[in-house]
């Protein structure tokens, strides 16, 4: 498939998308957000990638959903032929790790995409907010769920009902964003961190994924029997033989991925 809204490519184990609408600060319009559906599925089924960097240009990450698409949709539109459950949510239903690399705006839905990835590195000119509400609409793909559970629920109310935006500092006050780099330093970052998470046993960093995200889900004694009981089925693996005998060994672990 060639790819006209977003550009894809591979650096050993790490796929990287950059969202490239520039002429709309990378909108997310339906073609664009497709395009990253059927990118992260051929990532996902590639089992040469370990882990992907999802990034924007300098200026924005993503400003927002596409405004003049959504505009002449009605409710039973949006409810029978739900663009953010279609297309928007495959980055959240994406196994692997995957880190979102903001620079600039993340606005609306941009906030939204970059929250439904595993975590946020933050250039310093980033700003994320969640100015629906200066649309007369509220955030719609997850900006009420997600973001009290990142920030809290007094960081959420104030951004969601004033609609201003929150600064790369301020976000990682509030824990939105993991760190900070220079501009110029995002990607160099970004790929360093998706490198090093690449390296390591893909099984074993998805599982390790999938027992945070369920620890916001279900209550703490469950959710500590849970990831005792993952825990132990890694014993089954290739990769907790190779990583323990390796350190034993004082020597690198040459994970095989099973």
């Amino acid at each position: 498939m060639a790819y006209k809204t977003i550009q894809v490519k591979t650096e050993g184990r790490v796929g990287v998308i950059t969202l490239d609408r520039p002429e709309a600060l990378n909108a997310l319009c339906d073609a664009l957000t497709g395009e990253l559906a059927d990118a992260l599925a051929k990532f996902e089924s590639d089992d040469g990638i370990g882990c992907v960097v999802l990034t924007g240009s300098k200026k924005a990450f993503a400003a927002g959903a596409d405004i003049k698409e959504l505009q002449g949709r009605d409710f039973i539109g949006l409810y029978l032929n739900d663009p953010f459950e279609k297309t928007w949510e495959s980055v959240a239903r994406f196994r692997k790790p995957i880190i979102a690399a903001v620079s600039g705006y993340a606005l609306g839905g941009g906030c939204e995409i970059a929250m439904m990835c595993d975590f946020i590195i933050a250039s310093t000119t980033a700003k994320f907010g969640q100015p629906e509400i200066n649309l007369g609409v509220m955030p719609g793909s997850g900006g009420t769920q997600r973001l009290p559970r990142a920030v809290g629920k007094a960081k959420a109310m104030d951004l969601c009902l004033t609609g201003r935006q929150m600064t790369a500092e301020e976000a990682e006050r509030a824990g939105l964003v993991s760190r900070i780099v220079a501009v110029d330093e995002l990607m160099d970052v970004a790929m360093e961190a998706a490198e090093s998470i690449a390296s390591k046993s893909l099984p074993i960093a998805m599982m390790t994924k999938e027992a945070i995200n369920r620890s916001f889900e279900i209550g703490l004694t469950e959710g500590v029997r849970w990831e005792r009981r993952v825990f132990q089925s890694q014993f089954t693996t290739e990769d907790q033989t190779e990583g323990m005998e390796a350190f034993a060994e004082k020597r690198a672990a040459h994970f095989k991925h099973k």
